[in-house]
């Protein structure tokens, strides 16, 4: 398949830029997979959408406030992007300008309570920082770093809370799980109190996820890894709801790349930990997933080509076209929806 079939028109106007005032009062576009039915709900809606037995997997990772400036030992500015942490001090990061950061570069932050030096390349221009500091590294990030917003949002976020969702734990990501940005304690409390489940995978989210596909034929895309652990208790949890006739529903595209990834063929999860890669697109074969609750995507980004591979493309993209006309907000701040 190529690129150009995820294609949608999108007005600018539709681009949510700030969240709403309360997480569950975002719309809920509900689609069926078998009978072709659409509805529209509101998120709140979802304690009455799904059934007891049910189990909602949900992504607990944490955005890092991984934006960095700093100055060089030129004094020219540096922004810096932490991706992922490879270890002993060291993170893959995104600079810019790319031209001031080579290897050997020192750079400065904070007045120095944080120091980094570039050591070497990472591929598609990303560069690997390794970070000197005294105290804890992510009290020092907390203090300096700012949340690394995607670049389709331009207002001022004035509450960074709001770009983590509220069962956030494990930090990592550099972008959030949007996905969960809808719920709120009460309504996590509402679904478990009619016998759904709710339990947490981790997969802190890279910018591979949101790379633009360049390949004209999908094929050819290559996915960024990123890490995700699934731990024995909702391993077991998956597996008692497939068991019992309930149905998997992944709350974002990242967990139910996760649970794909370390799923068994007959769908049976495994406690794990390690990096994944998979790509989904249509003609993949679901083993570990019965639904997906996800915010509406990029034309023509892996996240849509992900949707289409469960719903069908013809119906995610006429789907996108009403919620289009029916003016849903769209991405990180957007509605939701629901395949079943």
């Amino acid at each position: 398949m190529n690129t150009a079939d995820f294609h949608f028109d999108l007005p600018p106007a539709l681009i949510a830029q700030t969240p709403l005032a309360r997480r569950d009062a975002s719309r809920l576009m509900v689609l069926d997979r078998k009978s072709g039915a659409r509805a529209d709900k509101s998120f709140s809606d979802i304690p009455n959408l799904l059934r007891p037995g049910d189990c909602l997997v949900v992504n607990d990772s944490r955005v890092l406030p991984a934006r960095l400036f700093g100055v060089t030992g030129t004094g020219a500015a540096a922004e810096t992007l932490l991706l992922a942490d490879r270890g002993g001090g060291v993170w893959e990061c995104l600079t810019r300008p790319g031209r001031r950061t080579r290897p050997g570069t020192e750079i400065l932050y904070g007045d120095g309570l944080l120091r980094g030096r570039v050591e070497g390349e990472a591929g598609e221009g990303n560069k690997l920082i390794r970070f000197s500091h005294e105290g804890i590294f992510l009290e020092i990030l907390n203090q300096l770093g700012e949340m690394p917003l995607p670049p389709y949002i331009k207002a001022r976020l004035e509450d960074p809370e709001r770009y983590q969702t509220v069962y956030a734990r494990a930090p990592g990501s550099a972008a959030a799980p949007t996905a969960g940005l809808h719920f709120t304690p009460a309504l996590i409390e509402q679904i478990r109190g009619v016998g759904i489940g709710f339990w947490p995978i981790t997969l802190h989210v890279g910018l591979g996820t949101f790379r633009p596909v360049k390949e004209s034929d999908i094929s050819r895309h290559r996915m960024h890894s990123e890490y995700a652990e699934i731990s024995p208790e909702t391993a077991e949890a998956v597996n008692r709801t497939r068991a019992g006739g309930g149905r998997v529903i992944a709350v974002g595209t990242t967990v139910c790349r996760t649970l794909e990834s370390f799923a068994r063929p007959e769908g049976t999860i495994v406690p794990h930990k390690g990096e994944t890669d998979i790509f989904i697109t249509p003609g993949y074969r679901f083993r570990a997933i019965d639904g997906l609750i996800t915010n509406f995507h990029l034309p023509c980004s892996t996240l849509i080509m992900l949707v289409s591979a469960l719903a069908g493309r013809t119906f995610v993209l006429d789907s996108y076209r009403a919620a289009v006309e029916q003016q849903y907000r769209f991405f990180s701040f957007g509605d939701a929806m629901l395949i079943l």
